[in-house]
């Protein structure tokens, strides 16, 4: 029977000890530093945006610096061309909307006309009276919470506000990354000291590849959901396939919410044109289509651009929205990819080399065999 030795014993605990301290210590600064982040994220926030929006812009602005045009040029007009194509994608969805309101407004009254007869017949046999009754209640209920939604107006307008100033606050953001950022990366080596002078500006072009490879990413996918939704909306007939389809693309870069959003108009859209069998149509289309972005498409595209595995991914998009909603979930993939890219330049830096083989002993000689002679 062995005994356990008294020394081993103290040398264990005291490794434990010191191991949790530092963990304690690491997990203080991580919360500090995240404590600092939301009290400077009106800065932070634009600062994001700007950087995510300027590795879409930054590729044309590159072709026309390599061909001669001042960065102060290519950037602004890189900026001018992605307001107007901003400008366009929403004009895009807004004029044909427009142009069939008084059809939409009609398939409206239709389409609730539909569901009232609907939902008249088995198996639910709701009645107009029941149907009367629950308005009259939806309508008491409104007059008795006007002071909550009137708070709620303020703040959604208060959001629209901050929105905008954070778009505008991010658009010059842009301009100045994309004119002014290849002299960031030398600018800071020189403004650090010793080691950290080559090591900081090497996590940061990581860093910056790391974002890019996000972007394109979720661009690829938002493409792809567009390509399979529209095409299901023309297959069905619904109408303003092609502003549905643009805003699908544009709103896939919002997580949840945006796919949610995009689902819920192209399905009201099925319905007030095509009725109640067609809507279902589509919303079975863009559940399956999601179903594949979200479990296919998605994971699999992020995990080889951004050397993250699909689990990974899967996992940072779901303690992001648990910890801060959809911004945490529009964030946490490119957070975590950084993150991975600064610890796999630490663990360079940290790596001893492999030791070199050791020449093993001399080969012997073989000897010749003789070349046989020619039979006469």
């Amino acid at each position: 029977m062995s005994v356990l030795s008294t020394a081993k014993t103290r040398t264990a605990v005291r490794t434990a000890a010191r191991l949790s301290a530092e963990m304690l210590l690491i997990l203080l600064m991580t919360g500090v530093t995240l404590w600092l982040i939301g009290k400077m994220w009106s800065v932070v926030w634009p600062l994001t945006v700007a950087l995510l929006i300027t590795t879409l812009t930054w590729p044309p602005v590159r072709f026309l610096r390599k061909h001669g045009w001042r960065p102060a040029l290519a950037a602004s007009a890189v900026t001018v061309a992605f307001l107007l194509l901003a400008a366009g994608i929403l004009v895009g969805i807004a004029v044909p909307v427009a142009a069939q309101s008084d059809q939409l407004a009609d398939g409206v009254v239709d389409g609730i006309q539909q569901l009232r007869e609907w939902a008249a017949g088995p198996p639910l046999n709701i009645g107009d009276d029941q149907v009367t009754s629950a308005i009259d209640t939806a309508v008491a209920k409104l007059q008795s919470s006007i002071g909550d939604i009137a708070t709620a107006a303020a703040t959604g307008v208060g959001t629209v506000v901050n929105a905008v100033v954070t778009i505008v606050l991010a658009l010059f953001l842009m301009f100045f990354f994309l004119k002014d950022g290849p002299r960031f990366l030398p600018w800071l080596s020189r403004q650090l000291p010793g080691r950290l002078s080559r090591d900081v500006p090497e996590v940061a072009s990581r860093s910056w590849s790391t974002l890019g490879a996000f972007v394109r990413s979720q661009a690829f996918v938002g493409m792809l959901d567009a390509v399979f939704i529209g095409l299901g909306l023309w297959i069905v007939g619904v109408p303003l396939v092609l502003p549905l389809s643009v805003l699908t693309f544009v709103t896939a870069f919002v997580p949840i919410v945006g796919a949610l959003f995009a689902g819920f108009v192209a399905v009201l859209i099925a319905l007030v044109f095509k009725g109640v069998t067609s809507a279902l149509i589509v919303l079975g289309i863009i559940v399956l289509v999601q179903q594949l972005e979200g479990n296919v498409f998605q994971p699999m595209v992020q995990s080889r651009g951004l050397g993250l595995h699909a689990a990974v991914v899967l996992l940072a998009v779901t303690l992001g929205g648990s910890l801060a909603g959809i911004v945490g979930s529009l964030l946490a993939v490119p957070v975590a990819a950084v993150l991975a890219a600064a610890w796999n330049y630490v663990r360079e830096q940290l790596s001893d080399p492999l030791p070199e083989p050791e020449p093993g002993p001399d080969p012997e000689p073989v000897e010749s065999l003789p070349n046989p002679k020619p039979a006469d």
